[in-house]
């Protein structure tokens, strides 16, 4: 096939229509952001108000303890929005709106990072740990953590175990004489360590440990454990100590816990899912211990998506700031006009920056089909069972996705920048401290993306949760060709975009969307399948845990396209909702520009595989040179869309006159 017309014709033909009328491109970032705000806009509008506050955003200055009672009085104010209730039932002081609560709590990442992570400890996971895994008898404690009144942390993470929560060592063990749990931590790694509230403000942790009764261990559950009085002091039998200075989050007091046989009642036990009477008998109506420790996980996916989707607020933060600067800076004489040249309309600027402006697009739409997801799930409107695994899945895998993307996107906007972007006043360093440890938070990268090829690899068979490696190796090893069309709705979606397209394109044609939705799809599939007999061949050699081990790179490619065709999925949907044309044509080409950039950097993979030509090849590449070069006179109405208002950006170097001579 042509390495040129394929590319170059279908490019102008979408772009090329845009009317030049005035006024018209605001309207268009208008109806963008509308899109991108997606099914909780007026929550998202109502905040961007909200948040024009100074005293709601940080003070680099600061020391970090200075900075943590700073962020404890922007807390307060906080509370006063209404966000956090939203997230909450009812019957226990809430709304009843846990879309609305992640998507208001996610624009807080618009001002402060700390303030983000200290909200989304107390409302999200503290908070969220007591809603969803306690009852009745806790409701008191929902009203108080509501309200400030009780503040809380999440001590779930061990200095020995991380990612690996079934594993815990923290200890809670019943007795039955006093009707008390024992809680206590009987190994140097059985510490809490890097709990967000731990070091200074919190007076209870929701705690998991391993509950024993009768002599006989039942798996991780949550407890509630005091840890402070209402002077700041330890309680009996609780060590904290503080983890000090961090690489970034400053306003954030984490610290460590040690118990030593620290007693609490019985009713502490958070007991929705599993309860202990007061002569010690243990009962659950969910009789599987390992559903019964996923169901508990699960129920907290909440935290997982909010991360997610800070991680993203914070890039687009950092993408406003670097846009707008890049058009206001000059560099450099041009030769035939002799005046300075501005950054963005330099070609090489253009690539740094626009396809991570276009991965942002398609994160917040693949974002907005996450939350509404969640939201199905946790208000009964989707009561089908395998929904909640479906959703674990996708939060892990959009997790990494939009945290991969803060990473590299900030870091590019930080170096867009020169010397400016070095200067905390212009606020780039510390999003890019603030967001780096989002790779790890809520779950390692390499280990959710791991998880996301396991399911992948066991969704066709559900009793394989249950299996231990050796099973599901086995298991992986009888999955026939095409896997990844048959399991899911991809091959649906491709035939619609087919039969919306011209009947006269080249069905090879990858401007059009079928065409670029079945590339991915390709790579899935056959790593999916390759990654099974790779499996199955090693298994035959070795034991599973090498077996697994030895497949593990190409496991993690496997979850990584899968990831890759999500937010491709959701990207395409996000469109279809965009009524107006102009918008909608300007969206189109910052998909064409998202699957461009993105065929870009795996084009090695598809050539060796043979899903590419050399010369197709070349041609993305020609294909991104010329929509970066298309989307550059629509780039402010770009920045509008994405929805960080000015009065948000408090980077100083946009309105320093020296650096903008010859406007």
């Amino acid at each position: 096939m042509p390495g040129v017309s394929w590319v170059t014709v279908r490019i102008k033909a979408r772009v090329g229509g845009y009317r030049r009328v005035m006024g018209t491109e605001n309207s268009t970032a208008d109806h963008l952001r509308a899109a991108l705000d997606g099914p909780w806009r007026d929550i998202r509008e109502q905040a961007r108000e909200q948040l024009c506050d100074d005293r709601l955003f940080g003070d680099p200055y600061l020391d970090y303890r200075a900075a943590r009672a700073r962020v404890l009085d922007q807390m307060r104010l906080v509370a006063e929005f209404g966000l956090a209730e939203k997230g909450f039932r009812l019957e226990n002081g809430g709304s009843g709106d846990p879309g609305g609560a992640v998507t208001g709590l996610e624009m807080l990442a618009y001002t402060d990072l700390s303030l983000w992570v200290k909200a989304g400890v107390q409302w999200g996971l503290f908070g969220g740990a007591v809603e969803n895994l306690g009852t009745d008898r806790h409701r008191d404690v929902v009203k108080r953590l509501l309200s400030l009144d009780l503040l809380g942390c999440f001590a779930m993470t061990e200095s020995g175990h991380g990612s690996d929560v079934a594993n815990l060592e923290t200890t809670a063990t019943y007795d039955p004489a006093t009707q008390e749990f024992v809680v206590h931590s009987p190994t140097d790694s059985a510490r809490k360590d890097y709990i967000g509230g731990a070091a200074e403000h919190a007076r209870m942790a929701a705690v998991f440990a391993q509950l024993i009764t009768g002599s006989e261990s039942r798996g991780v559950h949550c407890f509630l454990v005091p840890i402070r009085d209402e002077q700041g002091r330890d309680l009996p039998g609780v060590t904290t100590s503080d983890c000090g200075l961090k690489g970034g989050l400053p306003g954030v007091d984490n610290g460590r816990i040690v118990f030593d046989r620290v007693r609490i009642p019985r009713e502490n036990l958070l007991n929705r899912y599993a309860d202990v009477a007061p002569d010690g008998t243990y009962h659950s109506e969910i009789d599987n211990p390992s559903r019964r420790f996923f169901t508990t996980l699960g129920t907290l996916v909440r935290g997982r998506i909010s991360v997610g989707g800070a991680a993203a607020a914070g890039a687009r933060v950092a993408l406003s700031i670097a846009l707008r600067y890049a058009d206001r800076r000059r560099q450099f004489d041009d030769p035939d006009s002799g005046e300075e040249v501005l950054l963005l309309d330099y070609r090489s600027h253009q690539r740094r920056l626009l396809p991570h402006v276009a991965r942002a697009f398609a994160l917040s739409f693949a974002q907005n089909d996450l939350v509404r997801r969640m939201h199905a799930v946790q208000t009964g409107q989707d009561l089908n069972p395998s929904s909640q695994r479906a959703l674990e899945k996708r939060a892990a895998g959009l997790k990494v996705a939009q945290t991969r993307h803060a990473t590299r996107a900030i870091q590019e906007c930080r170096e867009c920048c020169g010397g400016a972007g070095y200067l905390t006043e212009n606020r780039l360093v510390t999003l890019k401290a603030d967001t780096d440890v989002f790779t790890t938070f809520e779950g390692d990268n390499v280990v959710l993306t791991q998880l996301v090829a396991k399911e992948l690899l066991t969704a066709y068979a559900d009793e394989v949760r249950d299996l231990d490696a050796l099973g599901w190796v086995r298991f992986a090893a009888t999955m026939g060709r095409d896997v990844v069309r048959q399991g899911t709705g991809v091959r649906q979606l491709i035939q619609r975009l087919r039969d919306r397209s011209d009947s006269g394109v080249d069905d090879g044609d990858l401007a059009r969307r079928s065409v670029q939705l079945q590339l991915f799809a390709d790579r899935e599939d056959y790593l999916v399948r390759t990654a099974a007999h790779r499996l199955q061949a090693r298994a035959k050699e070795t034991g599973p845990f090498e077996a697994f081990n030895n497949a593990q790179d190409h496991i993690l490619a496997a979850g990584e396209a899968h990831i890759d065709r999500l937010v491709l999925e959701a990207f395409i949907e996000g469109i279809a909702g965009i009524d107006d044309p102009d918008a909608r044509e300007l969206a189109e080409t910052v998909c064409d520009l998202f699957v461009y950039s993105s065929l870009e950097q795996n084009q090695a993979w598809y050539i060796m595989h043979r899903f590419m030509s050399v010369e197709r090849a070349k041609a993305v590449r020609r294909g991104v040179n010329e929509l970066v070069d298309r989307l550059r006179p629509h780039s402010t109405t770009l920045v509008e869309a994405l929805g960080v208002p000015d009065a948000l950006l408090h980077a100083a170097m946009l309105d320093d006159a020296s650096v903008h001579q010859g406007m």
